[in-house]
């Protein structure tokens, strides 16, 4: 679901002035709002095992964060002023420094890496718009977990052209990690609990 709220210009809103309207928009429990190609998106918060997910993500980084990192998950608001966008990472790694302000837009080239976790709603932004946004915005690592295909994609070797390397693995296998990382990530349990 898409909004993006009126203005009483003809002009199209500045990136600016999207941000100004999602602070003050009151975006219902169970929502998050982003900003993608110039719209407010607001999207539903993911299903339950999901937080399972970012869980097992996390507890497998961690002892392996470079120096003065922290990983976390939601919600948090990173802002890419070039390439005018705002997102709220499903998982996070950013220096500890970076998050010191009473600002709730933090610097998106501040992340060291990011993951997100596909939805239905969520997945072509994921797979395409947010590729490209990290990758020119130098984010290091990119993972992809692709909840509907049951696939782990890591991507690396950012640049002004995309991701130059990049590498995919089932659900249920490991895949490595690149620097500054330089573990295995094992992805058993990632696949979605059988429906009742």
């Amino acid at each position: 679901m898409a909004q993006r709220p009126t203005m009483s210009s003809t002009e199209p809103p500045s990136f600016e002035d999207l941000l100004n309207d999602l602070d003050r928009l009151d975006v219902l429990d169970g929502y998050k709002a982003e900003i993608i190609r110039g719209n407010i998106v607001i999207s539903p918060w993911s299903q339950g095992y999901y937080l399972d997910v970012m869980d097992l993500v996390c507890d497998q980084l961690r002892p392996h964060l470079p120096e003065g990192q922290r990983i976390t998950y939601g919600p948090c608001f990173y802002v890419f002023p070039g390439a005018e966008r705002a997102y709220g990472p499903d998982i996070q790694v950013v220096d500890r420094q970076a998050s010191r302000t009473t600002s709730n837009r933090l610097d998106g080239e501040a992340l060291t890496f990011v993951a997100e976790l596909t939805s239905s709603a969520t997945r072509d932004e994921d797979l395409s718009d947010k590729v490209e946004t990290y990758a020119k915005a130098g984010v290091p690592v990119y993972l992809i977990l692709d909840m509907q295909e049951e696939k782990a994609t890591v991507l690396w070797e950012p640049s002004a052209e995309g991701y130059k390397a990049r590498c995919s693995k089932p659900f249920g296998e490991k895949l490595d990690m690149p620097a500054p990382f330089s573990c295995t990530l094992d992805t058993t349990g990632f696949q979605a609990p059988a429906k009742s």
